[in-house]
């Protein structure tokens, strides 16, 4: 099986347009620096556990606001 071709254009533009690096910025970053670049400071693996999500939606469940009978 081979491996999808690297995402450039993406990557790319995110360097680029959203972290507003100078170009010569982007070319010079390694792969692992652009990644952390890409992660939002301290939000690195703080996803919620299954048993937290479950805990959250038994804690406030969703509850319709409005009626939609006529």
């Amino acid at each position: 099986m081979t491996p999808a071709p690297f995402p450039w254009d993406e990557v790319m533009e995110f360097g680029l347009g959203v972290l507003k690096l100078a170009p010569d910025a982007f070319w010079r970053m390694t792969p692992r620096e652009l990644a952390a670049a890409m992660t939002p400071a301290g939000m690195a693996g703080l996803g919620l556990r299954r048993a937290e999500m479950a805990a959250l939606m038994a804690r406030y469940p969703d509850v319709p606001r409005h009626s939609t009978k006529l």
